[in-house]
This record gives C-alpha cells, structure tokens and sequence, in this order.
C-alpha cells in the first residue's frame, strides 16, 4: 500500500519533470513568448494529469517566465528592449562582484573549470554551433557566480540570466561571439592571477559592452 509521503512525493517529481520541461520549451522557443499555456491542452500534450501542469505553470509565473493576463490565462512572458537594458545595468555589477568574490574564494578548481568552458566556447564558435556556443557562454558565467560563495548574488545572478535567456527568444545580446570569447579570456587571466580588482573590471566591461549593444538597438527603433 502506498503512504501519504510516497503519494506526495511522487506528485512533487512529476510536477518537477513538467516544470523543467516547459522551462526547455520556452528557452528552445518551442513555445514562444505570448504563447497560451493552456493547463488542459498541456495536460494532454504531456500525458499527465492537471494538477502538476498547473503547479508547474505556477512556477513559471512566480520565476516571471510567463505571465497572467485577464481573460487568456498564463502565457509565455517576453523581455523587452528597454527592460532588457535595465537588466544589464543590475547585470554589470552583479557580475562584476560576482568576479571579484570568486577570486576570493576559489581556487585552481575554478580556472580549469572557466578554461575547459572557454575551450568549448571557442570550439562552438569555429563550428558555428550556435546551441553550444551559447551552453558554454552560459556556463562561464555560472561556474563565476557559484564560486563567490554569496547565497544572494547567485540568487540574483540566477533571476538575471533567466530573463537574458527568455530575452533571446527575441532579441540580439551578444557584441560578437569572437568578442564575447576575448572578453572571457580577460576575466579567466585576471581570476587566473588572483587579481580580485581586475577580475570584477573585466567582468563589468564585458557586461557593459553589451549593455551598449542594446542601447544602440533601442535607440534604432524609436
């Protein structure tokens, strides 16, 4: 007979796989931005039943990955240019402080982490394997921010690059795939000589940068 827990528990991981795989949708553009999350036809398309849907579209509102909207229900949420820059310029410092307390509490680990995903970013760009590229750009900046050791700047970090992935579904926010490897490698060689100063510097101009990439693209469309 089965118990309660196991009973709670089985809906907790089924509601956990059908959240992760509407998050891959979303990333993958398999549902786009404005996209009707219809908890029925979800339900359906998925072969589950509502309940977990609807906890995992729940989940997706509360992580501003889709949004309420009167009488159309939950849809896919999308990023525009003016609140993308917005971003960026939270994104600039966090990651900056990022870079500086990852210098200050790792060690060899960490470079030889941000080299192999340096490496693999480089291999991507060489290919033009854009779905890598962009896994190993990711990674670089993850492998940064869970080496600062601050609970709340991953935290944050993690909510930025979660609307800087949503936004690529429909917005350009890269200065060049061969600018954004040279802006890496600075920040690798200034974590790599246990220079915390450089390291948040490198970190910022690199943010900064596309930061005024996007700038530019607004300032083109009004």
């Amino acid at each position: 007979m089965v118990g309660v827990n196991e009973k709670t528990a089985a809906r907790t991981r089924v509601a956990d796989a059908v959240y992760e795989r509407l998050r891959e949708m979303i990333f993958t553009g398999e549902l786009s931005p404005g996209a009707r999350l219809s908890v029925p036809a979800l339900a359906e398309s998925l072969d589950v039943s509502r309940s977990p849907v609807r906890d995992a579209v729940l989940r997706l509102v509360q992580e501003r990955l889709a949004s309420e909207e009167p009488r159309r229900g939950a849809i896919v949420a999308s990023v525009g240019l003016a609140e993308l820059v917005s971003i960026y310029e939270i994104r600039e410092v966090l990651e900056g402080l990022a870079a500086r307390l990852a210098v200050e509490n790792a060690g060899r680990k960490l470079v030889r982490a941000l080299k192999e995903a340096l490496d693999e970013h480089e291999a991507a760009t060489r290919t033009a394997d854009l779905a890598a590229s962009t896994e190993a750009d990711l990674r670089f900046h993850r492998l940064i921010r869970e080496a600062a050791g601050n609970p709340e700047v991953i935290r944050l970090l993690d909510d930025v690059q979660t609307q800087v992935r949503l936004a690529m579904r429909t917005t350009t926010v890269t200065a060049g795939p061969r600018q954004a490897i040279d802006d890496h490698r600075a920040i690798l060689t200034a974590i790599e000589s246990g220079d915390a100063v450089a390291a948040e510097q490198a970190a910022r101009a690199h943010i900064f940068r596309l930061r005024s990439v996007l700038l530019r693209q607004l300032e083109g469309s009004e």
